[in-house]
């Protein structure tokens, strides 16, 4: 027993460096405003969620954002991005592998994620409408509109807090969930096998 507590110590540390190191190369896409970044972090916490059980993703994703804070900071000086990072990769993990522990499968893992993806992507909307983008105006010192104003790209003419989060936040969370799915699938696949060598996955 306490050698597999160990072990899945070890595996929760692993993938929470893994994740932080993914989460310092976020990027941009170009038909997003610039604050939406792309980043591929919450692969490493789906990996742990799906072996060890969705209480381990979310503390991989507890960590990667903590660790993420406490290097690079944040804008707001408040950990905003972080909590809305922790709150939706957190959501995807708990909703995908609900799905998946009834049948253990790929058919199953790929439902779920796809489950996730939709309701991660309506939560998230609602959450950036009501409490996450009025927080960035309100630790910056901007008022809304001046923040919406700053969040305004090339490709895109915002013009309301509601445009930016239906037209802008909403498809961005859906791309990003879409583009988790297909990476994961084939990376939890390749490495079933040789992790359950490593840690048993929960019963």
């Amino acid at each position: 027993m306490n050698q597999t507590s160990l072990k899945k110590t070890v595996a929760i540390s692993l993938l929470s460096a893994i994740a932080v190191l993914i989460q310092a190369i976020a990027f941009p896409l170009p038909i997003f405003p610039a604050f939406l970044q792309m980043d591929f972090s919450d692969i490493p916490a789906l990996i742990g969620g799906i072996l060890l059980g969705p209480a381990a993703g979310v503390l991989i994703e507890a960590l990667k954002n903590f660790l993420h804070y406490l290097i690079l900071g944040s804008l707001t000086g408040v950990p905003v991005g972080e909590f809305s990072n922790f709150i939706a990769g957190s959501l995807f993990i708990i909703a995908g592998t609900w799905f998946y522990k009834k049948k253990k499968n790929a058919s199953s893992l790929i439902y779920g994620l796809i489950f996730a993806t939709i309701f991660v992507s309506v939560i998230m909307t609602f959450a950036n409408y009501f409490i996450i983008f009025p927080s960035y105006a309100l630790f910056l010192g901007f008022t809304t509109d001046q923040a919406i104003a700053m969040s305004q790209s090339i490709n895109h003419k915002i013009h309301s807090l509601f445009t930016l989060v239906v037209f802008a936040v909403l498809p961005f969370n859906l791309l990003k969930g879409m583009v988790l799915t297909i990476i994961t699938v084939p990376i939890y696949s390749k490495l079933k096998s040789r992790l359950k060598t490593f840690v048993p996955a929960e019963k």
